[in-house]
């Protein structure tokens, strides 16, 4: 049996037989006495609370509290775990109590040794989160208790008219750049949709329930809908871009562009991309490189940087004159 399984085995017995001496360890799980004693200091430098009384009546035993500890975690594993945690945190998780709540028991179960060696870890190591945001919070647990449980949802939902009303079942909860949303069945249209968390003003649950389809992936769903599929080249548009080494470097690490990317050379970079992401969010990406890049092709692409460009002087002067 691997060294792994026999620890595993000790803590077993010992949560079922409450106390056991080395010799009865040895004995149950066939084994040198010997290694029984290294497998034990190896528990206890993990983090395993184990008390060794001597005497008579002796023999290890658990910590009455680790009962509650569900796994064991190397050092580098716990300091990972808390790391994780505080990124979570900044993407606004949903369910921070109940994360503060699991990283304070993880430090309660870590020996002196591992808790000193991850309190020097975290001092150089933080994360700013966002302002704290009850109502939003509400809305993704609930979000997240209605597609673990298959629920369709009413939802009132402004997109910055008069906010709409509609039955949606809920498949999965993505967050992307700084955003929650919620990829659902929409029964108003008939069709999957995503849905930004923060623009949902009510919830309330149908009392009905909903089967989700078979191998979906909401992560898969929204990229799709947000990236070019590089496989229909035929349906997308060339775009080319001229400009200083450094600024086509960073260009060529934005989300979008790095996916549509099909050729680099140190001066030029030449993309795929969709007709309507180009009209819409390409010139606005492009706008804060300002003339450290150029626009070689589309012709599309120059004259919608031209309106936008123009939209935007026109709305501050017309500031001005107010």
């Amino acid at each position: 049996m691997a060294k792994a399984d026999n620890m595993l085995s000790i803590l077993w017995l010992l949560q079922t037989r409450k106390r056991m001496t080395a010799k009865d360890i040895a004995e149950a799980l066939e084994i040198n006495i010997r290694t029984v004693y290294r497998y034990i200091d190896s528990l206890c430098a993990s983090g395993v609370p184990i008390i060794a009384d001597s005497g008579h009546n002796g023999g290890y035993s658990l910590l009455e509290t680790f009962s509650e500890t569900p796994l064991l975690f190397d050092l580098n594993e716990q300091k990972a775990l808390i790391h994780a945690a505080l990124f979570a945190q900044e993407a606004g998780y949903p369910f921070r109590d109940v994360l503060k709540h699991a990283i304070l028991k993880l430090k309660r179960h870590a020996n002196k040794e591992q808790l000193h060696t991850i309190n020097k870890h975290m001092m150089g190591f933080d994360v700013i989160p966002p302002p704290s945001n009850s109502a939003l919070e509400t809305t993704l647990q609930e979000l997240e208790k209605a597609v673990a449980n298959s629920r369709t949802l009413l939802m009132e939902y402004d997109k910055g008219d008069s906010p709409k009303t509609r039955h949606i079942d809920p498949y999965g909860l993505i967050y992307w750049k700084g955003k929650w949303y919620i990829v659902a069945y929409c029964h108003l249209r008939s069709e999957i949709r995503s849905f930004r968390a923060d623009r949902i003003r009510t919830l309330s649950s149908t009392g009905s329930f909903f089967q989700r389809p078979s191998g979906f992936s909401a992560r898969r769903f929204f990229l799709r809908n947000l990236l070019p599929d590089l496989e229909k080249k035929e349906q997308l548009i060339s775009v080319r871009i001229e400009g200083k080494e450094q600024a086509l470097n960073e260009l060529c690490e934005h989300w979008l562009f790095s996916h549509a990317l099909i050729e680099r050379s140190s001066n030029q970079a030449h993309f795929m991309l969709d007709e309507g992401v180009i009209y819409s969010y390409v010139p606005y990406f492009l706008m804060p490189y300002g003339k450290s890049i150029k626009i070689v092709e589309p012709s599309l692409l120059k004259k919608r940087m031209v309106a936008v460009m123009t939209e935007l002087l026109n709305y501050y002067e017309s500031m001005q004159l107010h």
